[in-house]
């Protein structure tokens, strides 16, 4: 983490020659009090007294000065550390692969980026200059001392390995403590984002009470968390505060023994006692920094076990760009588990497609079609076999080619905050007005656009709340028809949209399918759909169990017949309830 301070190097330069300058300030002021006891006051000479005055007025001026300046650049380069790691964990969580997101909790990526990354600012602009500012005082003030009584500034340095020690097994011993508390926030704020995108669950089945008492309980585990480390911290330094005021009567005994011998004056005692008050103050800044280095500490292994994460999924080297497509997907013998999985979502499957087919893939729940979809565009990679475009390894190619070639609709919609119109361009931003309302209107949504009073211009909510199911996938429908795609996958894209509007919304795709991809893979739910395919793909279990058309799995498949004969028996059910 230190090392990112390099890129603000002047701003850290600045911080640290502005406490050298304060050091020296502090260093001076107590001999100037000695010069105007000693030389002014003693000798009753009121000109030294006058000068000691205003050199005291002048270092206080560059003490002030000092201060302000190491603050302003320390908290300048900390401000420009947080900016940097918060934008090299975005940008490393958006080319981190679907097999982290899959396993990674939403909630403790939110902590890291935020809480974490403010303990880091907070140590690096306050901690760190507090620290590094106190061991230059400890060494600068020691050899004074020990310039001016090596006696009594032996007894007084004693206090510094006796709290160095306590001070090293606090931090030793309390550590893994400040990592649980800020693992128990990313619990708590797990539990706020579950609460939040699911209120209307909670609202429909009266549970707000039973969610209260969920949050109740993670908060108060957080509060507990949060007291062991206040025990930690009662433990440690009331024993550093007792040895600081031992060591102030210690001085005062000792030292006005010896003003009282004439082995000492009484300017050198208290200009001693004056720098005494300089060497605690270090013992107890860095006591009071220790828990926010325990704290930065186990923040920065948490947001760097994000920045250090393995992409699996990147660019061979040596890859080529993406760039015509032929329209032959070729499967060869491809296995796939989801990391984490005791059991293969994909067995051996094999198929090779045909240059402009449609392809229906159609199966029960489970059974690995959402999985081929996401094979093809890489957001995995496979577990043994390959998968090929044109007689080429999709490894081969770089993943922001194949990618942006490759037009997919999700089953599940995600719309961004923003303008309807700029939804649908999310792909290609530089659309004009034309493009999009084509878009659109293949989607059968511009109507429904139309008749908002702001159109295009409309501001979706967040998560798209204010439109419906159907509403959303057809936006999700026309952003996707923006690209330009070569591969169209469709994955459930009309589940939310009665059969009517599916039924146009498939006549108008079946002509843009065949048009402009080279292939056409649609993930199938409906009849309509899978009589329209050129192929049916029907898989059972991880295993592509049968291909062919409707009227040849009719007549050798008696899984197919039962998957179809479950649609049509729901059709009355559903007229029926109309």
């Amino acid at each position: 983490m230190l090392n990112t301070l390099r890129a603000y190097r002047w701003l850290s330069l600045g911080a640290l020659l502005s406490l050298l300058l304060l050091t020296v300030a502090n260093a001076i002021t107590p001999q100037l009090f000695r010069w105007g006891i000693d030389q002014g006051i003693a000798k009753h000479d009121l000109r030294i007294v006058l000068y000691s005055a205003g050199a005291m007025v002048v270092a206080a001026i560059a003490r002030a000065l000092s201060n302000f300046g190491q603050s302003f650049w320390a908290e300048a380069a900390s401000q420009g550390v947080a900016f940097d790691l918060r934008n090299r964990i975005f940008s490393k969580i958006q080319n981190l692969s679907f097999s982290y997101h899959d396993q990674a909790q939403t909630s403790q990526l939110l902590t890291r980026m935020t809480s974490d990354i403010e303990q880091i600012r907070t140590f690096l602009g306050t901690s760190l200059i507090q620290v590094i500012s106190s061991v230059v005082t400890l060494v600068s003030i020691a050899i004074i001392l020990l310039i001016m009584n090596w006696q009594l500034a032996l007894i007084t340095l004693t206090v510094v390995p006796m709290a160095g020690w306590l001070l090293t097994r606090f931090l030793v011993r309390n550590g893994q403590l400040f990592r649980q508390v800020q693992e128990q926030l990313s619990d708590l704020n797990a539990v706020l984002q579950e609460n939040l995108l699911g209120v209307r669950v909670v609202k429909a089945f009266v549970r707000e009470p039973a969610e209260t008492q969920r949050y109740t309980i993670m908060n108060d585990a957080l509060v507990k968390a949060n007291m062991k480390t206040i025990r930690a911290i009662r433990n440690t330094f009331p024993i550093i505060f007792l040895l600081t005021n031992l060591v102030t009567l210690v001085v005062f005994g000792y030292g006005g023994a010896q003003v009282i011998g004439n082995r000492f004056s009484i300017g050198e005692l208290v200009a001693f006692n004056s720098y005494l008050l300089f060497i605690l103050q270090p013992i107890l800044l860095i006591g009071f920094a220790a828990p926010a280095i325990a704290q930065s500490s186990a923040s920065v292994e948490r947001v760097y076990e994000v920045v250090d994460a393995e992409i699996e999924i990147r660019d061979r080297l040596g890859a080529v760009p993406f760039e015509t497509c032929g329209g032959r997907i070729t499967f060869e013998h491809v296995s796939f588990r989801y990391p984490g999985a005791t059991r293969e979502a994909l067995k051996a499957v094999s198929f090779e497609t045909k240059p402009n087919e449609l392809i229906a893939v159609l199966g029960m729940t489970a059974s690995g079609k959402s999985t081929i979809m996401n094979l093809i565009p890489r957001f995995y990679d496979i577990t043994t076999g390959a998968v090929r475009i044109d007689g080429r390894d999709v490894r081969d190619f770089t993943l922001a080619s194949l990618r942006s070639h490759i037009g997919i609709v999700f089953q599940e919609t995600t719309l961004f905050s923003g303008t309807l119109r700029e939804n649908i361009a999310y792909a290609k931003p530089n659309a004009t007005l034309d493009q999009v309302i084509t878009a659109a209107s293949t989607a059968h949504i511009h109507d429904f656009i139309i008749s908002l009073p702001d159109g295009y211009d409309t501001i979706v909510g967040e998560r798209g709340v204010g439109l419906s199911g159907g509403q959303k996938q057809r936006i999700a429908i026309a952003r996707t028809l923006l690209t330009d795609y070569s591969i169209l996958i469709l994955d459930d894209s009309t589940s939310a949209v009665d059969a009517q509007t599916a039924a146009q919304i498939q006549a108008s795709l079946d002509d843009l399918m065949r048009q402009r991809a080279c292939v056409t893979f649609v993930v199938a739910q409906r009849i309509s759909t899978v009589r329209n395919a050129d192929r049916i793909f029907l898989m059972d279990n991880g295993h592509l169990v049968a291909q062919g058309t409707h009227e040849e799995l009719m007549q050798t498949s008696p899984l197919y017949g039962v998957i179809l004969e479950s649609q049509v028996k729901q059709l009355p059910c559903i007229h029926k309830s109309h």
